[in-house]
């Protein structure tokens, strides 16, 4: 049993790549929206430190999460994966 509130799973190296680009994405637009974690955490009814963790690809949102950080950072959904051009 795990004493950590977060379950981190080994994720294979790729799919670590794309979350990583991921919260890349994510923190660039929450910059360009002059917003920092702790206000974008508090849009989202989400803890600060789950968007750190976001940021640094150490989580993999769900989809709906997703969704609510592109109306949170008032961009449409596509624009968080531009990395993947």
């Amino acid at each position: 049993m795990c004493n950590s509130q977060y379950h981190i799973h080994k994720i294979n190296p790729m799919n670590t790549k794309i979350l990583e680009k991921f919260g890349e994405a994510v923190r660039k637009k929450r910059k360009a929206a002059e917003l920092s974690q702790e206000e974008l955490a508090e849009k989202l009814g989400i803890h600060r430190t789950y968007m750190s963790f976001i940021e640094r690809g150490i989580r993999n949102p769900s989809l709906l999460m997703i969704f609510k950080i592109s109306r949170a950072l008032k961009i449409k959904l596509p624009e968080l994966f531009e990395f993947d051009k």
